[in-house]
């Protein structure tokens, strides 16, 4: 029987007692798409146990019970706060903060503050959650915690916080433009793609010859260069997208369709301006 066809105690049962985690998203995913006062009344039973994995099943639920609208979502954001007074369990943290990135448009001040003093958490699980608890939230001190995060030591953080900055956050300052001139030199490629991804979004022209050099040497991992490039909406872009669909003729290191979409978009934009 399909899992859509089970009760939602079979889907719980499923999630206390299958030893394997392999359909775990899969039970969480049904259960989360019944938005209703039993799965509600039950996922918050079992966020308030005390066994770490009824804990994590129960807060995983609340997450995303119901997808627009969220079921109860003051109800779910209170019980996280709750459980935040006391829980030290790295897992159970990162659960709750990814939790609350799910339901985080109303968040107070007392409650950002809150999530603000977990920045220097010793389990970089805990701060990759705490990013995502934290995008998209356009306060002063929630940006200043994501900057930071941004220079993270852990390469997973660095690249969350860094996407968070540039394309979640719209807010553009002083600040925000120099924490993401400082990942265009990060060692690792995904971080740097964000950077730039980041700085395109502002219409910063300073990209632009930095584009241009990654465009030369773009391969199938560099979809982000090619939407940066979109961004920033450039049409001097055209001509030297054209040379590189000719050269990727022989080297076929890039999708081509990504190439020609992108071309086929700058020359839009161009057309309209006239």
């Amino acid at each position: 029987m399909s899992r859509k066809n089970w009760t939602y105690d079979k889907l719980f049962f499923r999630l206390l007692n299958n030893k394997s985690k392999n359909t775990y998203w899969e039970n969480i995913g049904e259960l989360r798409r019944r938005p209703n006062n039993e799965v509600h009344s039950r996922a918050v039973q079992l966020s308030k146990s005390k066994i770490e994995k009824e804990k994590i099943i129960g807060i995983d639920v609340l997450a995303q019970l119901g997808f627009d609208p969220r079921f109860k979502q003051k109800e779910t954001i209170d019980i996280y706060f709750e459980l935040l007074q006391e829980e030290q369990t790295p897992k159970v943290l990162g659960s709750i903060l990814s939790g609350i990135g799910h339901n985080n448009e109303n968040l107070t001040d007392k409650q950002i503050q809150k999530l603000c003093e977990f920045e220097c958490h010793n389990f970089s699980d805990v701060r990759f959650s705490l990013v995502h608890a934290l995008s998209r939230v356009e306060n002063k001190n929630a940006i200043q915690v994501i900057i930071n995060l941004s220079q993270d030591k852990h390469p997973e953080v660095r690249d969350w916080a860094t996407f968070a900055l540039g394309s979640q956050i719209e807010i553009t300052n002083e600040k925000i433009i120099n924490a993401l001139w400082d990942r265009l030199g990060d060692e690792f490629t995904n971080v740097r793609f964000e950077a730039i991804a980041g700085l395109a979004n502002r219409k910063d022209k300073r990209i632009k010859e930095i584009l241009i050099q990654e465009l030369k040497e773009i391969d199938n991992h560099g979809s982000l260069i090619l939407e940066s490039i979109e961004s920033l909406n450039d049409k001097d872009f055209i001509e030297l997208i054209e040379k590189q669909i000719k050269k990727n003729k022989e080297t076929k290191k890039v999708n081509e369709k990504w190439l020609l979409d992108c071309i086929e978009k700058l020359k839009t934009n161009a057309q309209q301006k006239i």
